[in-house]
């Protein structure tokens, strides 16, 4: 609900901006819709911002919902309200598009889990418990993961990402491992008693753990478990995977 108000907000911006530069744009009901295309030369700069975050929230919504090969540069322009040459106007290609938002995202989730792994570190000395740590790798997804969180469509987008990613994507995930140094040199130091292949490995299968809470399996779990599993219980999921994960590296 908040997105779509804000994606509201947007649109009325992007309207109002082109006004001052451009013909009045038609309204379709009660909606405001952008179909003319303004061109660069008469979009003011407040425009041309709100006209591409429009197409930024309408592409991560699509995307994460129908899939990428399913969803068309048509599409979401449509759902945007806005101009059909504004995918490639703002951002090159459809292709493009899906990787800026993907950037953008991962990027937000890895500031999160690096505040909070300094925040740990800032408690404990330099040397925060295997618990903090893994609580600071979980806690930023499982908080998205929220079915009350507005980022919540953000986390699906990234879940698709992983299945159905462009090959630029999938190069990204494959070799960018700098946003998890962190975690596992915090790892490396709070299990001395662990040799170095060890903790990486657990860590790996730590990471599983994130990547196996996706909204299917969260389905089959309810179904398995007849009822009993909550998913909106964030809370409650956040201290069980960390109960189970620290016990891998305590054993």
């Amino acid at each position: 609900m908040a997105r779509r108000h804000s994606n509201r907000r947007l649109l009325t911006l992007a309207y109002r901006s082109n006004a001052r530069k451009a013909p009045a744009t038609e309204w379709k009901g009660c909606a405001l819709s952008l179909t003319d295309d303004p061109g660069a030369e008469s979009q003011t700069p407040e425009a041309e911002a709100a006209t591409k975050q429009l197409v930024f929230n309408a592409a991560e919504r699509l995307f994460a919902l129908h899939g990428f090969q399913n969803v068309s540069v048509r599409d979401i322009t449509a759902e945007a309200g806005v101009n059909l040459a504004s995918v490639n106007y703002h951002f090159g290609s459809k292709d493009a598009l899906l990787f800026e938002i993907f950037r953008r995202r991962t990027q937000e989730l890895n500031r999160e889990r690096a505040r909070m792994l300094h925040e740990a570190n800032d408690r404990n000395g330099g040397k925060p418990p295997v618990r903090e740590i893994l609580t600071a790798l979980f806690a930023p997804p499982l908080r998205w993961l929220d079915p009350s969180n507005d980022k919540r469509i953000s986390l699906q987008f990234l879940i698709r990402a992983r299945s159905e990613g462009t090959a630029e994507i999938r190069d990204v995930l494959s070799t960018d491992v700098s946003h998890l140094k962190r975690f596992a040199d915090a790892l490396l130091a709070a299990s001395p008693g662990l040799p170095p292949e060890d903790v990486y490995w657990r860590l790996h299968f730590v990471l599983g753990m994130i990547h196996q809470n996706r909204f299917m399996e969260l389905d089959r779990l309810h179904v398995l478990s007849e009822g009993l599993t909550k998913e909106d219980d964030v809370d409650t999921l956040l201290r069980r995977m960390v109960d189970f994960a620290a016990a891998g590296f305590e054993a």
